[in-house]
């Protein structure tokens, strides 16, 4: 793995510990546990998948657990977002967290896209004329 991969999975990483630690201070109602229960699978499951796609078997494959990562965190965002709706903690305490995310969005779809650019090339470079 190469430094910006380190670097994305240390992000990935510290955005779970962020996370859990906002799911500890939620609130003990049937929201608050909903959503404790729902962004603590979401908001930790990105870093494992970024890291089995970093040891991926194929391109394919790599695309595909990045997309999972992906995926997780969009579904992050969305509890996120529902905790400040619900105004459940302080906006001060979730908007970084609604930040961080975002940008990891960015970088991991933006990373989907050269990955999948990068294998059309190598298939079209390895195909016969």
């Amino acid at each position: 793995m190469d430094r910006r991969g380190e670097n994305l999975e240390n992000r990935l990483l510290d955005i779970a510990a962020r996370i859990g630690k906002a799911v500890d201070a939620l609130p003990d109602t049937r929201l608050g546990r909903h959503i404790a229960e729902q962004l603590v699978r979401s908001g930790t499951s990105p870093a494992p998948n970024y890291s089995e796609a970093c040891a991926a078997e194929s391109k394919r494959d790599f695309i595909h657990k990045l997309g999972i990562a992906l995926k997780e965190l969009r579904e992050s965002r969305t509890w996120i977002k529902l905790n400040i709706k619900a105004e459940l903690l302080p906006l001060t305490r979730v908007s970084p967290l609604l930040d961080e995310v975002s940008q990891l969005c960015n970088i991991v779809g933006k990373s989907i896209v050269t990955a999948k650019s990068n294998q059309e090339s190598s298939k079209r470079a390895s195909s016969p004329p």
